[in-house]
């Protein structure tokens, strides 16, 4: 009860029963959602729709009626109830897990669909305009789901990362990728009827990983910060979820994905050929994080240990990302149907110029940058002065165009972004002890002490810095140490002035010695808020 009321609510959805509750209500309003805008589409095939989402519906339900009760009667009730994990006594998780949630859930959407497609034997023009929409918005909550989820990781870990390719994370990215190649074959079946078969099957895919994420977070196989107390129930409940979602619906495709012709006819040099291969480069970035993901856990099975960890996927996602980056804006300029290679070239010559010119410029100017960043430099100016060249020839395009060049454009701002925070940011940790002054990368942080304070329902250390530049005050910073009074459970709170160009970030530690002496870490973080924006 001496909760503030904002977790009160939020502390709903923060125990796995709650969090199922939640996603069952997600996908109610999916349901009703589709029940209420599928007027352009027969009574036959709204019906099959339905019905899919209708199933789908009954098997979450039952999951949380047999194994994840969440109106269950605790007894003896606690007098001041079970309070909240303080990890989760943030805005972040009033807003993330429902929004992701909207992702996940809502790739049931198009899995639908193509169920009642392959049930049908027919994708017609109607069905796939009226399916994009639904793909787009699933996906765009997925994607604000993750970039809130990083950024959470960001400032309440207290370890200044924002994403550490932990199982859990990759359970909710996998269908991301998905989504990304669905969308583009989507276009290809909409403008030319061609990939219907491919556009389904990546549909099934995407739900598929969604479903399997849940099994991973709830099942208590892995280890993870995200993950939930295992229980043995909920894993093979899901797991049957699984099989007969994804097992179910691959069954049908092998048996009735020949129907599903495709009408258009194209040449290898035509944007059907670019968005498929864009299509194709995410499922394999897909797999490989998936394989990376599950391994582990295959090893495990037979007794056998095996680390998968961040310098895998990050050098794994590295060489893989290059090809997609580079054939983006192919995917933009070529015209359907049938294209000169050479015209292409040609109108990518002058991007290609600025683009390199910009990234010397950025090197001399950033000095230190090393191969990564230097090349991620490059990859972020490439997508956006091919934006600009290809706007250039007109800037009267349809709704769908604009929201193409927008989501590039924040990709390049994204590969900017993770390019210089990855690769230049700098660390230190170091004691300090009351009114002595450190200098970090031309700042002066002064510590001024720490007093104790109590804040709503914990006590703090709070600590008090005073950041200045060439004698020029940057900010008052008070990074805190908490201990919340239901719990004792130590927290760290850091202190983040956020800037356009870089974050400084300070997080406090334990007091070292009876002198005021504290350890403290202090972050400067070039441009990190240019991936949260461009996500």
């Amino acid at each position: 009860l001496i909760l503030p009321v904002r977790y009160r609510i939020s502390a709903t959805w923060g125990a796995h029963e709650g969090s199922m509750l939640l996603w069952v209500t997600i996908q109610a309003l999916w349901t009703a959602m589709v029940a209420l805008f599928s007027k352009s589409l027969s009574l036959k095939q709204i019906a099959r729709v339905l019905a899919i989402l209708g199933v789908i519906s009954l098997g979450f339900a039952a999951f949380v009626y047999i194994t994840s009760n969440p109106f269950l009667r605790t007894f003896p009730a606690p007098m001041d109830g079970n309070d909240l994990n303080p990890l989760l006594q943030d805005i972040g998780l009033i807003i993330h897990p429902p929004i992701l949630y909207m992702g996940y859930v809502g790739l049931s959407v198009p899995f639908a669909l193509s169920v009642a497609a392959l049930l049908g034997g027919k994708i017609d023009e109607n069905w796939i305009r009226w399916s994009r929409p639904w793909t787009n918005i699933a996906w765009g909550c997925l994607t604000l789901g993750i970039v809130l989820g990083s950024w959470w990781a960001y400032y309440e870990l207290g370890w200044g990362g924002w994403w550490f390719w932990d199982p859990v994370e990759n359970a909710s990215f996998l269908p991301w990728l998905a989504a990304v190649g669905l969308i583009h074959v989507q276009a290809v079946s909409e403008k030319r009827n061609a990939f219907r078969g491919w556009t389904v099957l990546l549909a099934i895919i995407a739900f598929s990983l969604s479903v399997l994420g849940t099994f991973l977070v709830r099942s208590g196989v892995l280890t993870s910060v995200h993950a939930f107390a295992s229980d043995p129930t909920r894993g093979v409940f899901v797991l049957g979820l699984l099989a007969a979602y994804a097992g179910g619906s691959l069954f049908l495709y092998a048996i009735r994905a020949h129907k599903l012709k495709s009408a258009g006819g194209f040449q290898l040099s035509s944007r059907e050929t670019m968005l498929l291969i864009n299509s194709i480069l995410f499922i394999t970035v897909c797999f490989m994080v998936l394989m990376g993901t599950l391994f582990p856990l295959i090893f495990e099975a037979f007794d056998k240990k095996i680390s998968v960890g961040p310098p895998y996927f990050g050098s794994m996602f590295f060489m893989f990302m290059i090809p997609v980056v580079m054939m983006l804006p192919l995917g933009v300029l070529y015209r359907w149907r049938k294209d000169e290679f050479i015209r292409i070239i040609m109108k990518l010559i002058p991007a290609f110029v600025v683009s390199v010119s910009m990234t010397l410029l950025a090197v001399w100017y950033f000095e230190g940058l090393n191969i990564k960043a230097t090349l991620g430099v490059f990859a972020s100016f490439w997508v956006f002065t091919s934006i600009l060249f290809a706007l250039k020839s007109s800037w009267k395009l349809s709704r769908g165009l604009w929201g193409m060049h927008i989501a590039h454009f924040g990709f390049a701002v994204y590969l900017f972004g993770v390019s210089m925070t990855e690769h230049t940011d700098f660390e230190i940790d170091t004691l300090m002890h009351p009114n002595e002054v450190k200098m970090v990368q031309g700042y002066s942080v002064e510590f001024k002490g720490v007093e104790q304070k109590q804040i709503e329902n914990y006590m703090a250390d709070v600590g008090h810095f005073v950041v200045t530049k060439n004698n020029e005050h940057v900010a008052d910073m008070n990074p805190q140490k908490r201990i919340y009074l239901r719990r004792s459970n130590p927290m760290t709170e850091a202190a983040i002035d956020p800037g356009f160009t870089r974050d400084l970030y300070i997080s406090l530690g334990e007091q070292i010695n009876d002198n005021g002496g504290w350890a403290v870490r202090v972050y400067i973080k070039p441009f990190i808020r240019w991936m949260w924006g461009g996500g």
